[in-house]
């Protein structure tokens, strides 16, 4: 048709659709308000602590920790008193007497004086005493063996403030997904309510996609009450009055070559040490059975003084004496110490051979499951990745009207799942690595 000089040019199709939705998003009422990250995370206050400080405040906070180190104390006061049993003693006394009146004899001599006072000093020197030393050398073994005991409560709790630290970095992981998957569903919600407003969408559409938002919501609620409650079970652990918080980096020692790890973990494992600790006391402890049956000698000298003498008591002097013990017959009660010590000593043996099986088995066992799960974490972060790029292709393709948003939920799901899935395996992958370094010692 011949074009006519001078007339208007009336629009074009696509400028008229654009046109219009211009004028729709004008009109479009606002989506569902939703509340705001940081006000639905919590008001209640909460200290960031990296691994090494928690470390720190629970080995100077928690109650076990500090109870090992008063045992320590106190085995240190134990044997102080057994050493005592082998140093000289010096004891003084005195007495004073009233009497009534003198003594007199029927010529008139003073045999006893109305106030009499009479002063000793006694030197006990213990010179041949095989059972004082045996006990010197058990509470030498338990001073050991509190100490030790100390190391393997630190190990213990270490273990437990670790764990917990990573629970809350695995619940961290958890939120970022949670929150990614709900943007996005957010997204795909604007975009179809949008074109249900325009009268290019439906209403299915409008509602499947405010289901799939409303599901993400309720995820990640769950996932910051699980932050809230991984965070008090570590503040329970450091004996602390408000929430810890966690950085999300936990670098962990390097753990030590396979081949290596064994002997290692022999010769560092604070409850290996324990149990090697007991033995030797044990083993000790029954070596001295023969002091029960030796003699002991002990050496006594005195100084006195006295107000009234005697032939047979001088007002003053001096006297020494060497006392030499010979146990003949005690009623089977050595013969019953005897059989406890042999008995402690057993199983004493029994537990540490134990021990180091499982200690080789463990060792070994967290060399595979380090391997394994980084295989899985690999696999895991590579489905991730997909998941995420099949998300948008799906995004992609429903704006441009080739599928509906059934594909779009479907994908958004599987990327969510996939990102779950991914931050459970570098859990897995932390705490491998983690129970390799308890197995072999290197942790704390």
């Amino acid at each position: 048709m011949a074009r006519q000089s001078g007339s208007t040019l009336s629009p074009s199709p696509l400028l008229s659709v654009l046109l219009v939705w211009v004028s729709l998003i004008a009109q479009i009422p606002a989506a569902p308000a939703f509340a705001d990250d940081a006000a639905a995370a919590g008001t209640m206050a909460t200290e960031r602590l990296t691994l090494a400080e928690a470390l720190s405040r629970a080995f100077a906070q928690n109650p076990d920790a500090r109870v090992a180190e008063y045992e320590i104390g106190k085995s240190e006061g134990l044997l102080s008193q057994s050493r005592a049993a082998e140093l000289p003693t010096l004891l003084g006394t005195g007495a004073y007497t009233r009497l009534d009146h003198d003594r007199l004899t029927s010529s008139g001599i003073k045999i006893g004086a109305a106030n009499q006072w009479s002063a000793n000093l006694l030197l006990s020197v213990p010179l041949l005493v095989p059972t004082t030393w045996a006990g010197v050398r058990r509470a030498n073994s338990g001073l050991s063996l509190a100490k030790v005991s100390a190391s393997s409560i630190r190990r213990d709790l270490a273990a437990a403030v670790a764990r917990a630290y990573l629970g809350i970095v695995l619940q961290r992981r958890q939120i970022d997904a949670a929150n990614r998957a709900r943007d996005t569903a957010r997204a795909h919600f604007d975009f179809a309510h949008t074109r249900l407003v325009g009268g290019i969408g439906n209403s299915l559409d409008d509602v499947r996609a405010e289901q799939e938002l409303r599901i993400d919501e309720v995820q990640l609620a769950a996932a910051r009450v699980a932050v809230t409650r991984a965070q008090a079970a570590l503040a329970a652990v450091l004996s602390s009055d408000h929430l810890i918080d966690v950085v999300d980096e936990v670098p962990l020692p390097e753990s030590p070559d396979a081949q290596t790890a064994d002997d290692e973990a022999r010769r560092t494992r604070a409850d290996v040490k324990v149990l090697e600790t007991r033995l030797r006391g044990a083993r000790n402890s029954h070596r001295d059975v023969w002091t029960l049956y030796s003699p002991y000698l002990t050496g006594n000298a005195m100084a006195f003084a006295q107000d009234l003498g005697s032939a047979f008591q001088p007002r003053s002097g001096w006297q020494a004496q060497l006392l030499l013990t010979l146990p003949f017959y005690d009623g089977g009660l050595r013969t019953g110490v005897e059989k406890e010590r042999a008995a402690n000593e057993s199983e004493a043996q029994v537990q540490l051979e134990a021990a180091v099986r499982d200690l080789t088995v463990e060792v070994r066992s967290a060399f595979e499951i380090v391997i394994r799960v980084d295989e899985g974490l690999t696999a895991a972060r590579e489905s991730s990745r997909l998941a995420r790029k099949a998300a948008e292709l799906a995004d992609l393709a429903y704006r441009a009207g080739a599928t509906t948003n059934l594909e779009v939920i479907d994908a958004e799901r599987r990327a969510r799942d996939a990102e779950t899935q991914a931050a459970l395996a570098e859990d897995a992958a932390r705490q491998a690595r983690l129970d390799l370094l308890l197995a072999t010692g290197r942790f704390p």
